[in-house]
């Protein structure tokens, strides 16, 4: 047996993920894996405390980001195979791949508790300004993550162009924008297409929906009624009111249902589930502990310096838990999470369906900080902005 040494970042990186199996990544991504900011979603779990509902929902964004830069990739490929007028460069494959890496790097402990209720409860404000929070903090992030470990060197090596291509990434992550005049400078309007591959403003298909229904289904064990994989073989992209879309085949319009009313399913069985409800609310024990357990600064200061930020996860519990019964200023935060620890939880009463067209408050209402997810979505609803071909042909939608 001879042994030969290989340059790690030299050679595409193998992954075995237990919901797309064996997976290839470029090795300029498997750099930005290896940072302190993007190891740290290691320890942000995916579904926040639903862990303590659903034992096996202990998936991380850790994982869950590596699977949305697979399928960025492998979308991408799909494109430039079978459109290869659409000129998709190397660049354009890195841009996506590490838009969809960094994508999810801002989340602060547990996910949209973090942004979604503590950080509106000690930071008062503009509650939809709040609801920005995490893709913004993901871009502050990505920049931290460049310079602390010299990445625009590396970057450039692999072939970016400096800083468009930052600029391009960073827009990614924001979700680019969804109509009117053409705004972004990353890329010219002829590429679209580009930003409707990990976030997509224009009707919320993309491959961050596809992994994270797929995964979350796989680790609540609850049935995923959707085909993440002939979607993307599918895809196409079609000119449709002047500018570059991703369409899919009108014979897969079925599997676009599907993955929505999935998405439905798991909010109504999982992330509404009445018991995580009820934990959610008891949380509030991150609010009591704010600037208390550390002398110099407030956790809440935490997503003002990226440094900071990096330390700040889902640890947090256990720091609050196991502190000593001699610090009486977090007495009160320690009993609280005591109490969800051994399922000393206020009981159940009810619940009421709210109609979407009465309903008069924000996401987030007043103190309870109960979500008001939008209603059903039924097979006979409409697929808002999504574009179906016929073979060549574009089929506009009714």
């Amino acid at each position: 047996m001879y042994l030969v040494s290989i340059n790690r970042f030299s050679v595409l990186q193998i992954f075995n993920d237990p919901v797309h199996g064996h997976i290839e990544l470029h090795p300029l991504l498997v750099q930005m894996i290896d940072t302190p900011q993007f190891q740290r979603l290691r320890y942000i779990k995916q579904l926040g405390t639903k862990y303590l509902v659903y034992p096996g929902a202990t998936h991380t964004r850790f994982e869950h980001s590596i699977g949305v830069a697979h399928l960025a990739g492998c979308l991408l490929k799909t494109l430039h195979e079978n459109q290869p007028e659409l000129n998709i460069t190397k660049q354009d494959f890195l841009c996506v791949q590490i838009a969809a890496l960094c994508h999810d790097m801002g989340h602060g402990p547990f996910s949209h508790l973090f942004d979604g209720m503590f950080i509106p409860e000690v930071l008062p404000g503009n509650i939809y300004v709040v609801l920005l929070k995490h893709e913004q903090a993901s871009v502050d992030m990505f920049r931290c993550m460049r310079k602390k470990n010299g990445l625009d060197k590396e970057m450039e090596r692999y072939g970016l162009n400096l800083p468009e291509d930052i600029q391009c990434i960073e827009e990614l992550i924001l979700k680019g924008q969804r109509d009117g005049q053409w705004s972004m400078k990353g890329r010219t309007e002829d590429k679209s297409f580009l930003y409707e591959i990990v976030a997509n403003k224009v009707n919320g298909i993309d491959v961050d929906k596809w992994d994270y229904l797929v995964r979350d289904c796989y680790y609540l064990g609850i049935p995923c009624g959707f085909d993440s994989q002939r979607l993307l073989k599918s895809a196409r992209v079609c000119n449709v009111n002047e500018r570059k879309h991703i369409c899919f085949r009108d014979k897969v319009a079925d599997n676009i249902y599907g993955m929505f009313h999935t998405r439905y399913t798991l909010h109504r069985q999982a992330l509404q589930h009445k018991i995580g409800y009820i934990i959610d609310v008891k949380w509030d024990a991150l609010v009591v502990a704010d600037g208390k357990l550390s002398p110099d600064r407030k956790i809440s200061d935490a997503i003002d310096d990226m440094l900071e930020y990096t330390k700040l996860t889902d640890h947090v519990f256990d720091q609050i838990l196991n502190q000593s019964d001699s610090n009486a200023d977090l007495a009160k935060a320690r009993s609280i999470l005591q109490d969800v620890v051994n399922r000393r939880l206020p009981k159940f009463v009810g619940e009421a369906r709210l109609n979407e067209k009465e309903l008069k408050v924000p996401y987030w209402c007043n103190k309870t900080h109960l979500l008001c997810v939008k209603a059903f979505f039924s097979k006979k609803a409409k697929l808002h902005n999504a574009y179906m071909y016929i073979n060549s042909e574009l089929l506009c939608p009714p």
